[in-house]
């Protein structure tokens, strides 16, 4: 039973974020080859989109909120707050597209005219909901009838048929409190649909990166499958640890609080791995809505319990002398509502562990994080893509795409808007390459 366990865990564990460790080398340029040029080669006219920048803010406290939705109204154009609440969105100016609504975990919903808003400096608040008790229809003492609930109706609740995406994707390295890698990229998505037994599938349209091998301690942290393995967060799609038969009955399950989300009310089911099971295993929230039962968003971390157990799903590969411990992994998805069926917009995975050298006195931290965010999609049938037009598990993102270049390399591509400690660790970088 253990062996099973460990195998499917594996599976969600070490395709998210795979750490291999080698000795430093050349960082490699890669230049994507499109089998129709002209089609894929697209030439962005800036005078033909908008640009808006700003924060979003609760209301009351100020406080900035991270990782809320900015939807177009009418269209399928979004992005999400960075973890400082920035944002920046892109709207094209022949767009029929008049607001834009605002959404967060606990607040509710704003819709904010377009027409109103500034090029930089736009702050966007949102005021707590309150949720009158009348509202609320509770399932108070089976909250894994929740649960089971949601699998119960992906048919109902979750697109059936595929979608193809647009997204934008990042994974960032940090030594202690320093950027020592940075790689991004806008990619084309095929979403499979929730009921079909096919993976779903990755283009890159265009990408960039920058390390600065120096603050390594000569080694090189690399992320197997790039934006393959954030996909693998859709826990919907991939419900092996968490949703899986198999799995619930691993976990308790408590009603933790009842809230709002998307002017919706949602039900927060706390889960934590049972006592007795010694491979590590998640524990945190999942939103439900309380009217259709479906999943809109989850935030989960690993068990970093077992010390053992864990370094074995996270090492694959290590250099002689160095005793790498995992010190924790978070993860995020969020789904979004739209005519009545829940979409994948957006997920994070982070993972911070230590790394001591026998012969050093000091250990140097390191965090590693990828995020994807789904900023447009489209309602027409996608196409396959083929074997050598998209990106595969087993290849390294930062080995297939060159280095950071202009200002305008996204154009109108809609991304996340970097923190303050990304830009300026771009400009470094820029300068040190020089």
């Amino acid at each position: 039973m253990k062996t099973n366990f460990r195998k499917q865990i594996s599976i969600l564990l070490s395709l998210i974020l795979v750490l291999s460790f080698s000795q430093v080398m050349g960082a490699e340029s890669f230049n994507f080859k499109k089998k129709n040029k002209a089609k894929t080669q697209q030439v962005i006219d800036t005078l033909k989109y908008n640009v808006y920048k700003g924060k979003i803010k609760n209301k009351e406290t100020g406080e900035l909120l991270i990782f809320a939705n900015i939807t177009v109204n009418g269209s399928n154009v979004a992005t999400v707050s960075n973890s400082d609440g920035e944002f920046l969105l892109k709207i094209a100016k022949d767009s029929d597209a008049t607001t834009l609504t605002v959404s967060h975990i606990g607040y509710k919903n704003k819709e904010f005219a377009i027409a109103s808003l500034n090029p930089m400096k736009n702050v966007l608040e949102l005021e707590s909901a309150i949720i009158p008790l009348g509202e609320i229809n509770i399932y108070p003492h089976d909250p894994l009838f929740l649960v089971r609930s949601i699998l119960k109706r992906v048919a109902e609740n979750y697109a059936l048929d595929p979608n193809m995406m647009k997204g934008f994707y990042r994974e960032t390295i940090k030594k202690n409190r320093t950027y020592v890698a940075l790689s991004e990229a806008v990619v084309n998505i095929n979403k499979a649909g929730y009921r079909q037994l096919r993976d779903d599938q990755v283009q890159i349209y265009k990408g960039r990166k920058s390390q600065d091998v120096k603050k390594m301690d000569t080694l090189l942290f690399k992320l197997q499958g790039g934006p393959n393995t954030t996909l693998l967060l859709d826990i919907i799609k991939n419900p092996y640890n968490l949703l899986s038969g198999d799995f619930i009955e691993n976990y308790n399950y408590t009603l933790k609080n009842i809230t709002k989300l998307n002017d919706k009310i949602h039900y927060v089911v706390e889960f934590k791995q049972k006592p007795g099971i010694d491979l590590p295993l998640y524990y945190g929230l999942f939103y439900i809505d309380a009217d259709r039962l479906a999943l809109s968003s989850a935030r989960f971390s690993l068990n970093m319990e077992n010390e053992s157990e864990v370094k074995q799903m996270f090492i694959r590969k290590k250099p002689a002398g160095a005793e790498v411990t995992p010190l924790s992994a978070d993860y995020i998805v969020n789904y979004q509502e739209k005519d009545g069926k829940w979409y994948f917009t957006y997920a994070r995975g982070e993972i911070k562990f230590k790394c001591n050298w026998k012969r050093k006195l000091f250990n140097s931290k390191f965090s590693v994080m990828t995020e994807m965010a789904i900023t447009d999609r489209s309602e027409n049938e996608p196409e396959r893509f083929k074997g050598k037009d998209r990106f595969k598990p087993n290849q390294v993102m930062t080995d297939e795409i060159g280095n950071f270049s202009d200002k305008d390399f996204w154009g109108a591509s809609n991304t996340i808007e970097p923190d303050q400690s990304i830009e300026a660790a771009i400009r470094k970088l820029k300068r040190q390459g020089k």
